[in-house]
């Protein structure tokens, strides 16, 4: 379980980094009003290819890794740490995943690049959001 643990955690930083590339590029391209080309299409399809794979390796480690034992749900949900990693970061990372699956494949039917770029905008800046507020920062920068 340590090397799923270990890629878990080295893989979000990749993560971190695609999906805050699309969002900005799909800001950027809303902004400048630009044509959708097939190098913005293949940023969006990357971010959602590596959030995907995280999630993967999330439900490995949450299914194999955690021993809660004798824990019960309502020790889980009184101690904040046990709650942030077993409930909410699961939870919000789920949510920020929908969200980008939904943005991509919800602006393939658009006809417009604006309306597209502004579909991937909305919900990858959403999906952005939700992954910054559920990082264990503490983990990552100690």
């Amino acid at each position: 379980m340590a090397t799923v643990k270990f890629l878990h955690s080295y893989w979000a930083y990749l993560v971190l980094i695609v999906v805050v590339a699309a969002t900005l590029n799909s800001i950027i391209g809303m902004i400048t009003k630009k044509e959708f080309g097939a190098k913005d299409f293949r940023v969006a399809l990357f971010a959602l290819i590596v959030t995907h794979i995280q999630l993967l390796i999330g439900i490995v480690l949450f299914v194999f890794a955690n021993n809660f034992g004798d824990v019960e749900m309502g020790e889980i949900m009184k101690n904040s740490a046990l709650r942030l990693r077993n409930v909410e970061h699961p939870l919000l990372m789920v949510i920020a995943i929908m969200l980008l699956t939904i943005g991509y494949s919800k602006h393939k039917t658009k006809r417009t690049s604006a309306s597209k770029f502004r579909l991937l905008a909305v919900t990858y800046s959403l999906a952005l959001i939700a992954m910054l507020a559920m990082i264990p920062w503490s983990a990552w920068l100690g």
